[in-house]
């Protein structure tokens, strides 16, 4: 039986990690989920995936740092299907390390572009298909990166996730006089391929870091997937211009 009700969400950079746990989820909550992703065989066995399950599932491959694909497929997405319930930029990454004084242009650019550019271009396509949507909004992602600035080599990811923070509060005031809500959630370590390299390469650091969050574990995709159902319910829609720290505790002196 579908799980279909009306409801659609679009999810940036969906095909793996919490993007593919948060388009699960929503799916199960109801919604139609329009995955997003660059990896065309991977968006393709993931639809298939969530529709074993009964989920109603589209897949758009394009470039999220794109501003021309972005528009253009949001546009495709929302003229479809007359609305857009609830956009999650989940899209974004680390993009490499370099140190400030190391730092090519190019680089900065294309993390920035990565975390602040492709949140800015999906919202701003998608605002006049959630204008006709039911209990709309976006949920954006910063990071405990945009509060504590990174780790070495990482100060210009944590700055693009800082700015992913304010522009979440500066789109909730613009967007609040159409009942368009923009919240955020601020993961922090959770186990997923973005943390592939040094699983792989220095295992006993990456297995170390749960010796800095209060409740000793490493976060799940799933714990940020049920955070991202909750700003997307009718349970939260009196909350706005919020960023949700999904960190187990990380960080905070213990």
């Amino acid at each position: 039986m579908s799980k279909l009700n009306g409801k659609i969400a679009v999810i940036t950079g969906a095909t793996g990690g919490i993007g593919f746990q948060v388009a699960k989820r929503l799916g199960n909550d109801g919604f139609t989920v329009i995955l997003n992703g660059i990896e065309d065989e991977a968006g393709a066995e993931r639809v298939k995936q969530l529709e074993a399950e009964g989920i109603k599932a589209e897949y758009y491959g394009f470039d999220v740092t794109s501003e021309e694909a972005v528009t253009s497929n949001i546009n495709k997405i929302g003229e479809k299907y007359g609305k857009i319930d609830v956009l999650v930029n989940n899209a974004g990454g680390l993009g490499g390390r370099s140190r400030f004084e190391d730092m090519t242009t190019e680089f900065y650019r294309f993390v920035m572009a990565l975390n602040l550019d492709s949140t800015f271009f999906a919202s701003r396509a998608a605002i006049p298909f959630l204008k006709k949507g039911e209990n709309a909004s976006i949920i954006n992602y910063t990071s405990i990166a945009g509060w504590n600035a990174g780790g070495p080599g990482a100060g210009v990811y944590g700055t693009s996730k800082a700015a992913v923070h304010a522009i979440t509060r500066a789109l909730a005031k613009d967007l609040a006089e159409y009942g368009i809500r923009v919240n955020a959630v601020s993961p922090g370590t959770i186990d997923t391929d973005f943390h592939k390299q040094i699983k792989s390469t220095k295992p006993e650091v990456f297995a170390s870091w749960k010796n800095n969050i209060m409740l000793g574990r490493l976060g799940q995709p799933e714990n940020v997937a049920s955070v991202v159902s909750f700003l997307a319910s009718e349970d939260a829609s009196f909350i706005t211009a919020e960023t949700i720290q999904v960190t187990g505790g990380q960080g905070l002196g213990i």
